[in-house]
């Protein structure tokens, strides 16, 4: 049974967990890098901070008890725009709809602050999280994302309309 868990500042040990292995096991789907959150960037204040960013949501997915999933959503400084940030499913989640809860959950959230779109920005190849942002009604919009870390691949920016 999935079960849904939102994330307060205490709760940043979970956030890390699910963060450290996202970016240790898929860091070619994030524009941020392992060692960016690791030796100084590794303090609890840190954490704690991600998990207090003004106006967002922090979600995880529990398998049987187990975090095997992670998102958020936080505003943009466009009105009726909020940004679908961190999403990572583990491999014991991958396959069972984990990704499916976790995104709903962050548009459940979006339409409670009274967002009209859903923004995210995914890694170009990442094959399955683009099948699973289309599946979920989600398009691209062809505008170019940040540059990855790789220096080479840009995001692609997708939305949905609520």
């Amino acid at each position: 049974m999935i079960e849904m868990r939102v994330l307060a500042e205490n709760d940043w040990k979970v956030w890390r967990e699910l963060r450290l292995a996202a970016l240790t096991e898929a860091p070619y789907a994030f524009g941020s890098r392992l060692a960016d959150w690791q030796g100084d960037g590794d303090g609890e204040q840190r954490w704690r901070d991600r998990l207090s960013v003004p106006g967002s949501y922090n979600v995880v997915a529990l398998l049987d008890g187990q975090p095997v999933g992670m998102a958020s959503g936080v505003p943009t400084d466009q009105d009726g725009v909020v940004e679908l940030i961190s999403m990572y499913v583990t491999p014991a989640g991958r396959g069972r709809g984990v990704g499916d809860h976790l995104l709903h959950a962050v548009e459940r959230w979006a339409q409670q602050v009274k967002a009209g779109t859903l923004r995210l920005a995914v890694a170009e190849g990442n094959r399955n999280a683009i099948a699973l942002y289309e599946r979920n009604g989600f398009h691209d919009t062809g505008e170019p994302g940040d540059l990855m870390p790789d220096g080479i691949r840009r995001e692609h920016i997708m939305t949905k309309r609520l």
